[in-house]
């Protein structure tokens, strides 16, 4: 007797039939993230460092354009990788902030006091001590760089850790470095645009709101809101604010909540069901069956109506950020060379050291030592499991700035390459000695979760 073929299943499909809550999710797309990060990030120092950095160079100043009539738009490849394929980096950005303000644990002010008070002196204090060490001199003004927190790296180090790191410590680092975005966000849009075109920005402005119009009359299809959004980054390039921050607004316009309330969302699907399984034919295919597949398409539809396009943009965006926006963004901007005497002469150099002392000395004292002072004055309530020796490992590890802490040393000094070249070497041994001190101390000085 032949048995009846049940399930239908590519090669690899079973391999992705886990389910995994939204926070798993996320923490295992920044682990992954880090992983292609450290990666690529190698693959750049090697171009840098051999025969292969002339082509290097000149596939990134080959210059693109879109052209229509009398408009156009062009740009060199890395003008586009930074400009133009970051906008996706920051539209991710914008709705894991967007998220974790409505449900995560920024939405609980009990629980959002450490995590927001940490990430403003894991800011300000780091930027305080690049400004110390570079307030007479030509790097002053890249006091933003050491401010930046990189999530995927922050998270890949924890992972590493495995069941000794408490749980709730990575929920902790999370919405800290969520903060820590948005404050970085703040400050390219505010201290690193040159001149403003206030026609652009108006108009900018009115797109904005009109997206947020769509919001509120309901409009879930992501369609328009790419649509605008792609409007949006055009009038924010010609705005002087960087086009980047386009990524952003549009994050903040998309409906964070379903049509359906859940138990509107079962009795929807049950019927649906029912009906599905009233017209079924014992061995006939779906494809085979129209009044079955129709039914399966409606189904399909009360998902769509059932899960937020919040959540559905930022699931499905995450595979073209994580496998191709942050890969290409590390190779295009990692490329660093690392003969002893650019090494030495970085090492000297107060723009190098002032990014060093301020990502891992300055986000250590700006993190714990926040925690520290309002635990002492009763303000505030550390996640179950986590203490204060815990707090300073994740100090150590929010001292990885690499992605974020490029972007801006681009935006800091781009009157002079030689200069980025020199901030970008501090931004990697900074994020090597932290991840390093990081790890050592949470794997040697604090207690195991599980005890």
């Amino acid at each position: 007797m032949a048995i009846e073929k049940r399930f239908y299943f590519a090669p690899w499909e079973k391999a992705y039939q886990r389910i995994a809550t939204p926070f798993e999710e996320f923490i295992h797309r920044q682990t992954t993230t880090g992983i292609l990060l450290m990666t690529c990030a190698v693959i750049a120092l090697i171009i840098a460092n051999t025969p292969l950095l002339e082509p290097y160079d000149k596939l990134l100043h080959m210059r693109v354009g879109f052209f229509a009539g009398n408009w156009r738009i062009e740009h060199n490849v890395h003008h586009w990788i930074n400009d133009g394929l970051m906008t996706i980096f920051f539209f991710v950005v914008g709705l894991e902030i967007k998220r974790e303000i409505l449900t995560g644990d920024l939405s609980n002010p009990k629980n959002a006091v450490l995590p927001v008070a940490a990430a403003i002196g894991g800011m300000v204090v780091p930027a305080l001590f690049y400004y110390m060490v570079n307030r007479d001199g030509l790097g002053d003004g890249g006091w933003g760089i050491p401010m930046a927190t990189d999530i995927a790296f922050a998270v890949g180090v924890m992972a590493l850790l495995g069941s000794r790191v408490p749980r709730s410590l990575l929920t902790f680092l999370v919405a800290l470095a969520i903060v820590d975005d948005l404050g970085a966000v703040t400050v390219i849009a505010l201290f690193y645009t040159d001149e403003v075109n206030l026609t652009y920005l108006g108009a900018a402005v009115l797109i904005t709101a009109f997206m947020y119009m769509l919001n509120l009359m309901g409009i879930r299809r992501s369609l328009p809101y790419f649509l605008f959004a792609i409007v949006l980054w055009i009038v924010m390039e010609g705005s002087g604010v960087h086009a980047t921050i386009a990524g952003i607004f549009a994050a903040w316009t998309i409906p964070a909540y379903s049509r359906f309330t859940p138990s509107v969302f079962s009795n929807e699907v049950r019927s649906i069901l029912d009906r599905f399984d009233e017209h079924g034919e014992d061995g006939k295919p779906l494809i085979n069956n129209p009044k079955q597949a129709g039914l399966a398409w409606k189904m399909g539809h009360a998902y769509d109506l059932g899960v937020s396009p919040l959540q559905r943009l930022e699931t499905g965006l995450h595979i073209p950020s994580t496998y191709l926006v942050i890969p290409l963004f590390a190779l295009a901007n990692a490329a660093i060379p690392l003969d002893m005497n650019s090494i030495a002469s970085a090492m000297t150099d107060p723009i190098a050291l002032g990014i060093i002392f301020g990502l891992v000395g300055g986000k250590l004292v700006g993190i714990a030592g926040v925690v520290w002072v309002l635990q002492k004055m009763g303000i505030g309530v550390l996640p179950e499991g986590v203490n204060i020796k815990h707090v300073v490992g994740a100090g150590f590890v929010a001292g990885i700035g690499f992605t974020m802490s490029i972007f801006i040393s681009e935006l800091a000094f781009q009157w002079d390459g030689e200069i980025v070249v020199v901030a970008k070497m501090g931004i990697l041994f900074a994020s090597l000695i932290a991840g390093i001190c990081g790890y050592v101390w949470l794997r040697f000085f604090t207690e195991p979760a599980n005890k």
